[in-house]
């Protein structure tokens, strides 16, 4: 019963994460779990509360198990995917046997591991109470909460009750300080959007304020832009499902050009299905990650990482000319002003036209492919060295490049400036440098995971909005660090030289949130 806490949990009271790990001042250890749930085989029939219960009471029990992992290492904080409790893919009729009731914080001091019976409907809320009482952690998880409206409520459903996904996070003595309802779903029916946009917080001694959100609310403004800035938050907790899509929006790819951006820190636990295309979770900071990213295994992963909390004076790059103690250098001196009037410039380029013709004859040397569903405008990038440009609407993307050898790889370079309506509307703008998926330029903008080719580059563009997510994806599903990122005059430039690994992605991607 989920009452009762499972005997193994007992562990934790012969266990005390002060007295095995000395914290280095300055520095926390985070905890995220990739977690493969044991999920309803039918989500999309009614149920009742006490299967509900005995479903998610089997994805608890490896919480639990997972929380004594991380005590283990001295983890402060741990985060729990987003649907890992009660799984996905249900109605608004079939969800409801699995929904808690989930009081507001601000209004009610309550421990539900020491007070279980203050609301009905909590047990899950208890058993994860219970973990972070007894591993003296501040523990975030996803859950599926239910809340009664009034008839007079113009919003309020014709059932009476709204249902929110819901984040919880609970402190280290089991109290619950936070609760932030997900605002947007990503075909989520089962979930209403909350009347209000929730801007969360919650405190902890070891790295002060964090800020939450989940999932798809990533890629807008309000809340998670919107959060950062007015409260100046540098450590960020992001429980989320996220299907990879390749090359631009893989989990692991996108977290990270996120906490880059921003100069924060970003815990990130994602649910491990690789059927759906679900993996990649980790710990960002601006310089470091520790990810986990596997398609084969099916198995989930515990990560435990000691980084140092992020300040705020900490300035973000988005709000700067360059990373810290980093300034743009260019090539050449003309580089940041190439004419943008023409669609495509070739300098060097042109002498290697003559491996385009031996590769591929029917390229041409301005072609469109539908990359992330939307249609991008591409130029091949051909030889050992070079510079191009090529443009879309009122972007022009740039791309200095040199090489040591040619390899039996072909890549583009893409620019798309426009509103994306696929699984999602919002507007982007984006320059990437891809790997195609064969010789020919019709595989340009598929998924490619690996890549021989080292390249050296300076990618840039005349983007219209300052908030550009730098993506820097290597063979194999790794990440890397770019050398120098920032503003000179009207233009965003990343630049890499020296990779370890071949090359699959390299992009600015641009959301211009005014335009969405």
């Amino acid at each position: 019963m989920l009452e009762a806490c499972c005997m193994v949990f007992l562990l934790l009271f012969c266990y005390q994460v002060a007295s095995a790990e000395i914290h280095r001042e300055g520095h926390y250890v985070a905890a995220v779990y990739e977690h493969r749930p044991i999920l309803n085989p039918n989500p999309a029939t009614l149920t009742d509360r006490r299967s509900a219960l005995e479903l998610m009471s089997r994805n608890l029990y490896i919480y639990e198990e997972q929380v004594i992992a991380a005590a283990k290492q001295g983890a402060q904080i741990i985060v729990f995917p987003e649907d890992g409790i009660h799984g996905f893919n249900f109605t608004r009729e079939t969800i409801y046997p699995y929904l808690e009731f989930v009081p507001c914080p601000q209004s009610v001091k309550w421990n539900p591991c020491r007070e279980p019976h203050l609301f009905s409907d909590t047990e899950v809320l208890q058993r994860l109470s219970c973990m972070a009482l007894r591993s003296k952690m501040f523990l975030v998880a996803n859950i599926g909460a239910k809340q009664p409206c009034e008839y007079n409520d113009p919003l309020c459903p014709p059932d009476g009750r709204y249902q929110f996904n819901t984040d919880v996070v609970f402190d280290a003595s089991g109290t619950l300080v936070a609760r932030y309802r997900k605002q947007n779903l990503y075909f989520e029916y089962a979930f209403n959007t909350p009347p209000e946009v929730d801007h969360v917080l919650f405190d902890t001694p070891f790295a002060g304020k964090f800020g939450m959100f989940t999932c798809f609310d990533i890629l807008f403004y309000e809340p998670a832009v919107s959060l950062i800035k007015k409260y100046n938050v540098k450590q960020v907790v992001y429980p989320t499902a996220w299907m990879n899509q390749l090359p631009l929006l893989s989990a692991i790819e996108f977290q990270q050009a996120f906490a880059t951006a921003f100069n924060i820190n970003v815990l990130a636990a994602n649910i491990h299905h690789p059927t759906l295309g679900m993996t990649g979770s980790g710990i960002y900071t601006p310089l470091k990650s520790f990810i986990y990213h596997d398609m084969e295994s099916r198995d989930g992963r515990l990560i435990v990482a000691e980084i140092s909390v992020m300040t705020p004076e900490h300035e973000p790059h988005l709000e700067s000319n360059a990373g810290p103690g980093k300034g743009i250098e260019y090539p050449h001196n003309n580089f940041a002003s190439l004419p943008i009037d023409d669609r495509i410039c070739n300098k060097e380029q042109k002498a290697h036209w003559w491996v385009a013709e031996k590769e591929d004859k029917e390229a041409p040397l301005i072609f469109y492919r539908e990359m992330m569903y939307d249609n991008f405008t591409l130029v091949l990038v051909w030889g050992m060295k070079g510079e191009l440009q090529v443009c879309a609407n009122t972007l022009c993307c740039y791309l200095s490049y040199q090489r040591p050898t040619i390899s039996d790889e072909l890549y583009a370079l893409g620019v798309f400036d426009g509103l994306h309506t696929v699984h999602g509307t919002y507007y982007v703008q984006v320059c990437a440098l891809v790997k195609c998926g064969g010789l020919s330029y019709s595989t340009c903008g598929q998924e490619v995971t690996d890549a021989t080719a080292l390249i050296d580059f300076q990618l840039g563009g005349n983007f219209s909005t300052s908030y550009i997510f730098p993506l820097l994806l290597m063979s194999g599903m790794k990440l890397d660090f770019t050398d120098h990122l920032g503003w000179k005059n009207n233009y965003y430039f990343m630049s890499k030289s020296g990779p370890s690994s071949g090359l699959v992605t390299a992009a600015l991607y641009g959301r211009w949130y005014e335009r969405d």
